[in-house]
């Protein structure tokens, strides 16, 4: 990869460079026998890491002061390799104190060993059940006793993207390096040992459309068994998975997808080796790369896409393969993420490489493009990689960065002051909480839709701390948003209780 350009230089901080947790810090090893300027600024590049090393320790360990106070409950999972995508799945027992629940995550290895999709477990411990002095005496090297892999996939390439179907619980897509969608049976497909040599797992199916690498921009729909992606090519490729699914199939297991007739288990190095479906539609309207895509909520003929051309735009398949809304100049930068409300089908978020996320009402855009964001919240210091609505409450959302932050925001809190949250009191404007248990940049995190105020995230610490990643499942303390009134309301009632018991003594 050839440096320089901004758009290069982003594409790197999202993972490019793999390296192992327990890897020795070869990255500051610059040394050359002349004083180049190279060797110069490769020398100021490394005291000005230093520095924002020194920083963000010091700021890890004030968060880690206050984990009792902010939190209900924090696991941290130690991850050997990073992982650039984290996702619920559906939730599998309920039991008294904790429900069992899938989650997917991947590992994106540096060719020494493959890289992998793997399915996890996780008990998700019930609100108000953990003591503080236990989320708060976590191990940092450890891996979590709540999450335990249930199987490994051996993915042809690095896995950039992962997304869930929700009309069928055991189908999964990924991105990869490649211009292919790959859709995945979980269950159907064996557990493999991911060992040096060992042959690619057969995806169950391969949604081929794009001519170019298409990473990052993936989306499913939440209504219908569409898929979504966007690529290098410039373009946005809607796909059914319905049309590679047989009434046959469809009779015995409820959807699964129809594939070769392969013994169980066998690989192939080439991911275009098996069962294919193309697009229904490719839509062309993006003059760079398209970042990120997702679905209307409430109709899989209406989707939206940002990219690195600094546009948003909104498609309608019903009226042809080019943009219904494009908005010029959505961000000052690159686009890296979007989201479409779950409950304001109006309401569309995207963040991007300005530092800030912004917030769109489609009704206040015109078929020129002209319009504005509805409000601007800048509350990161580095490229926002990720935003998501609440699936719990329209005005929620959350975003993810470079600078290693969570924050999670109320719209609705917008010029409104609080001081009963987990920010200072010079907060910007509607942002109520602050994660800052990642010591590197968040390249993902995904809301609980069974318990919407449950959390997963996920760092790659390359930069930082040297390789390998962060998983950190988290639930911020009920006290911070529930409406003020119930909160007085029980806390009066918890110094009741104390001063009651003090006057037994």
């Amino acid at each position: 990869m050839e440096s320089g350009g901004e758009e290069v230089v982003v594409k790197k901080k999202r993972g490019r460079k793999p390296k192992p947790k327990n890897e020795e810090g070869q990255q500051q090893q610059v040394k050359t026998p002349k004083e180049s300027k190279r060797s110069q600024q490769q020398h100021h590049q490394h005291q000005h890491q230093q520095h924002v090393n020194a920083n963000a320790e010091d700021k890890y360990n004030r968060w880690k002061a206050v984990v009792p106070v902010l939190y209900d409950w924090l696991s941290n999972h130690n991850l050997l390799w990073p992982s650039l995508s984290c996702r619920w799945g559906p939730q599998l027992e309920q039991s008294h104190h904790k429900n069992r629940q899938r989650l997917y995550l991947s590992e994106q290895t540096d060719g020494s060993v493959p890289n992998t999709l793997v399915i996890a477990t996780c008990d998700v411990v019930k609100p108000r059940v953990a003591a503080a002095d236990h989320i708060s005496q976590f191990n940092e090297e450890a891996r979590s006793p709540f999450v335990k892999k249930y199987k490994t996939i051996i993915h042809p390439g690095e896995v950039n993207r992962i997304r869930e179907m929700p009309q069928h619980s055991n189908i999964v897509a990924t991105h990869t390096d490649s211009p292919n969608v790959l859709i995945w049976d979980v269950e159907a497909q064996p557990n493999r040992h991911a060992v040096l040599g060992a042959t690619n797992s057969r995806p169950d199916l391969i949604l081929t459309g794009h001519q170019d690498n298409a990473e990052f921009a993936l989306a499913m729909c939440p209504t219908g068994p569409y898929v979504l992606s966007g690529g290098k090519d410039k373009s946005v490729v809607f796909w059914s998975i319905e049309d590679h699914i047989t009434s046959a199939a469809d009779s015995k297991s409820g959807g699964s997808i129809n594939k070769q007739n392969t013994k169980s288990g066998e690989g192939n190095d080439k991911s275009a080796d098996g069962p294919s479906v193309g697009p229904r539609g490719i839509y062309c309207g993006h003059d760079e790369t398209v970042e990120d895509v997702a679905f209307c909520p409430f109709n899989a003929q209406e989707f939206c896409s940002v990219g690195d051309d600094s546009c948003l735009i909104l498609w309608d398949a019903r009226a042809g393969s080019g943009p219904a809304v494009k908005v010029e100049k959505a961000h000052d930068a690159d686009l890296h993420c979007v989201d479409w409300n779950f409950h304001d089908v109006n309401l569309i978020l995207t963040g991007s490489a300005d530092n800030s996320v912004r917030m769109f009402d489609r009704r206040k855009l015109t078929s020129n493009g002209v319009g504005s964001a509805v409000h601007k919240f800048e509350g990161h210091s580095a490229a926002v990689l990720s935003v998501q609505w609440s699936p719990d409450k329209s005005s929620i959302f959350g975003s993810s960065a470079e600078d290693g932050l969570l924050n999670i925001w109320d719209y609705e809190k917008v010029g409104k002051t609080t001081e009963r949250s987990g920010t200072t009191a010079s907060s910007p404007a509607g942002l109520f909480f602050q994660h800052a248990g990642h010591r590197d940049k968040v390249v993902d995190f995904h809301w609980n839709s069974y318990d919407p105020w449950t959390m997963v995230s996920v760092s790659d610490d390359c930069d930082s701390n040297g390789g390998g990643g962060t998983l950190q499942i988290w639930r911020m303390s009920d006290l911070i948003y529930r409406p003020e009134e119930e909160v007085l309301s029980e806390l009066e009632k918890f110094k009741s209780h104390v001063l009651t018991c003090a006057a037994a003594k």
